[in-house]
């Protein structure tokens, strides 16, 4: 199943962000490799793709894992979590309609 995990930054988050981006975007790396990434970015704090220093208000995943308790424990191991970039994760369970997904058919 499909679960979205929402992620939200601490204030002043960039710097902690670039430390651990590495560990981060390679966990992300995983899932997307086995086919279970459905999408993942962080969301500016300004209207703008490249925010500069004004940096990351959160991120959203939405990937597949085998349950709920599996894409918490997932979220809880991301390094941004460990780091303290995270002041809080939401892990919820994500029923995808548009696009249609491939599997469906």
């Amino acid at each position: 199943m499909l679960y979205s995990i929402f992620a939200y930054d601490v204030p002043n988050s960039l710097s902690l962000r670039d430390k651990v981006r590495p560990e981060h975007v390679a966990r992300l790396k995983e899932l997307n490799e086995s086919h279970r990434l459905i999408l993942a970015g962080p969301n500016p704090v300004t209207d703008s793709t490249a925010p500069g220093d004004a940096g990351f208000s959160g991120s959203l995943i939405v990937a597949e894992f085998k349950s709920l308790e599996c894409a918490q424990q997932w979220a809880a191991a991301d390094p941004y979590v460990k780091a303290g970039v995270y002041e809080r994760v939401e892990v919820k369970p994500f029923k995808q309609v548009l696009p249609i997904p491939v599997n469906q058919f």
